[in-house]
């Protein structure tokens, strides 16, 4: 792996993505079933799941 220069201006950042039980299980649930059989367990995620609600917007 090789080094990336960051540009001027710009400052590259990696933080840890927190995992939620929910996903612990999940992961858990797919390894699981790959140690078992072998196959690839297909997941669908909803990307509406991890969404905040929506808030209602206060006007002046």
């Amino acid at each position: 792996m090789g080094y990336i220069k960051e540009p001027k201006g710009v400052n590259f950042v990696v933080d840890p993505k927190p995992v939620t039980e929910n996903d612990k299980k999940l992961i858990s649930e797919v390894i699981a079933h790959y140690k078992a059989t072998g196959k690839k367990k297909r997941v669908v995620i909803s990307k509406t799941a991890n969404k905040p609600k929506d808030s209602k917007k206060s006007s002046r």
